[in-house]
């Protein structure tokens, strides 16, 4: 894990500011939801990022289906299937 040298505090409510320079370089704007969760003694906080609902992959599989050669067709198939 890199150091970046800035060192916060925690208010009374618990806060803490992450700094506008952290926030623009990993992609992190104004109420974006963070995942926050512990690895051994570490807190990380990692920017929300929800699963892909299966029907939404099935449905581009369908789609891609449509377009592929009959081989990759079979493979496609097998994958739907394994989603589902």
């Amino acid at each position: 894990m890199k150091s970046t040298g800035i060192v916060r505090k925690v208010d009374e409510l618990g806060r803490v500011v992450i700094p506008v320079e952290l926030r623009r370089g990993l992609g992190i704007g104004e109420r974006d939801p963070l995942e926050i969760y512990v690895d051994g003694n570490q807190i990380v906080l990692q920017k929300y990022q929800p699963n892909v609902e299966r029907e939404d992959v099935t449905k581009g599989l369908e789609k891609l289906k449509e377009l592929v050669s009959s081989t990759d067709k079979d493979v496609l198939e097998r994958a739907i299937k394994l989603i589902k």
